[in-house]
């Protein structure tokens, strides 16, 4: 299972520390072990169909006796299996045959066979075209009644208009048809009861199976998850019950524990090996909704693999978030007057106050001007243009116009590769990928989003684009550059769409709207440094 390094390594300076999962750039020993572990992957080609679908692989550099070797692991299964022994064993293997899991499975397959032929039976839709011809002649059968009664009282009315009448035997006659009416919709309304009755019965058995099912699906996946018992270095063990109740979501999600890093750090700390430095690459096509490079490296995922990590790491030494470590300059003020402040903010700063400590452009402007608040936002990475009101009247009349869309804005940006379209537009519907916050992905039922963009020119192999974002969704520049769908390439420097580079070449540049307080249009322009 400890791999050697096919070439040779003595001139590689190891890692003073560990390293952090979550943002990270590849130390030199990871890359050499994936490229080790690439070359495997694509020597086997009985699973080059299966990878061309996109799976995440990761590498654990690790010291043992003196020696260093590395680990291979890929999330999830491989070929419907756990057991290859070129990578390391899932923590807990749920597809052994005579495993709780893989029985109880069974049991709930038998339940959905159930709830299928039920669902498509001839006796239930039987019932259901009965019901619904007797819907449509008791409705109509209704009908006739109202208007029986309605043209029985016309005919009564017209006759005590005329005259020499017997009002006694008129009375007679009008309680006579409501009584008629009343016995015949009881009748009817019997008559659906009894078909109804069936239906419900029916539908009833298929409900009670489909809660069933769930009942027994959620005590199976909370049985499994109580299999998952997670070590770090110090070897304290815990289940992902425990690890995941103090989360806002307190259950797990599904697939927790079985991407790479929890099984590579699992099996390090299970045979004593003691962990150098990490990395995990994406193999294969991106997903149809996300954006990932093939053969790209990826920082763990946050809603599966963080809360598991951040106990698995415990006892390590562990390099800090690199996000914490450099402070960002201050920002460069733009146009200042009673009501407003544009700044210039530096990649790197956050825009609002967030849970990392990072400083924000919001904490900047509160230590100058009391009661000022930020009205649009950009990515904690790019740069640019970001519009600060002193009060709260320039604040609501600055986010009218952003709501109303008159205020246009424009990005400058550097993206990888040559786009050969000279302008057009991108409609990508957007929305959060919940297990990999921050990251958006694209999807029918997200966010409308829409960029207008235009080629500038090109050099070494990239291409400067203007973006003037129609709508103003998170990361929605960074996704329409990336995806397959939108510009097919990301812009340089996207540590979460692409590959991380000193910064994130993208800049907003030039933005124009009605002074809050003078009603004069304003325009102003900050120029990219790349």
């Amino acid at each position: 299972m400890l791999h050697r390094f096919s070439c040779d390594i003595r001139d590689i300076e190891l890692p003073r520390q560990f390293t952090y999962p979550f943002h990270y750039t590849p130390h030199p020993l990871s890359v050499r072990a994936t490229e080790d572990v690439q070359r495997y992957i694509a020597a086997h080609e009985e699973w080059h169909e299966e990878l061309s679908e996109g799976k995440m692989f990761g590498v654990l550099v690790v010291e043992q006796e003196g020696e260093l070797g590395f680990l291979a692991a890929y999330s999830g299964n491989l070929a419907g299996r756990n057991d290859h022994d070129y990578f390391v064993p899932a923590v807990y293997d749920m597809l052994r045959p005579d495993d709780f899991f893989k029985l109880e499975e069974a049991n709930i397959s038998a339940i959905n066979e159930q709830i299928s032929q039920l669902e498509s039976s001839e006796e239930l839709r039987e019932v259901r075209c009965n019901v619904q011809r007797a819907q449509e002649r008791y409705e109509q059968r209704l009908e006739a009644i109202k208007i029986a009664l309605a043209r029985g009282k016309a005919e009564r009315n017209r006759l005590r208009e005329e005259g020499n009448v017997d009002e006694q035997s008129l009375i007679l006659q009008s309680q006579h048809e409501k009584a008629e009416a009343t016995r015949e919709r009881r009748a009817l309304k019997i008559e659906m009861d009894s078909l109804t009755s069936h239906l419900t019965q029916l539908q009833a058995t298929i409900e009670e199976l489909k809660l069933e099912r769930q009942r027994r699906s959620a005590k199976l996946q909370m049985r499994l998850f109580e299999q998952f018992r997670m070590l770090n270095i110090e070897l304290k063990e815990r289940d992902l019950c425990s690890i995941f109740a103090p989360t806002a979501q307190q259950i797990p999600p599904a697939g927790a524990g079985e991407c790479a890093a929890p099984k590579l750090l699992q099996y390090a700390f299970k045979h004593g090996m003691r962990p150098i430095c990490m990395a995990e690459f994406w193999w294969g096509n991106s997903p149809r909704g996300e954006v990932r490079q093939h053969g790209s490296f990826y920082p763990a995922c946050n809603g599966k693999c963080k809360p598991i990590l951040e106990h698995m790491l415990q006892g390590l030494d562990v390099e800090p978030n690199p996000l914490m470590e450099i402070a960002p300059p201050e920002p460069k003020i733009l146009w200042e007057d009673e009501s407003i402040v544009v700044i210039d903010k530096p990649s790197g700063m956050l825009s609002v106050r967030g849970k990392s400590g990072v400083r924000s452009a919001e904490e900047w402007a509160v230590e100058r001007y009391a009661g000022a608040m930020i009205v649009h936002r950009l990515d904690q990475s790019t740069s640019g243009i970001l519009l600060i009101a002193k009060n709260k009247e320039a604040h609501e009349a600055l986010q009218k116009q952003f709501i109303s869309r008159t205020v246009t804005k424009s990005y400058v940006a550097l993206v990888e590769g040559i786009v050969s379209e000279p302008q057009g537009e991108i409609r990508l519907p957007l929305k959060l990928d919940y297990d990999n916050r921050p990251r958006q992905m694209v999807a029918s039922d997200g966010r409308a989003a829409h960029t207008i963009f235009k080629v500038e020119g090109y050099a070494e192999g990239r291409t400067r684009i203007r973006f003037y974002p129609i709508t103003g969704r998170t990361h929605q520049l960074r996704v329409h550059a990336a995806h397959s769908e939108g510009l097919g390439t990301p812009i340089v420097g996207d540590d979460i769409y692409g590959k991380s580079a000193e910064r994130l070449m993208l800049h907003a540049e030039t933005i124009e709207f009605t002074h809050p307080t003078t009603g004069r249009r304003i325009k102003l322009e900050s120029k990219a440094e790349f």
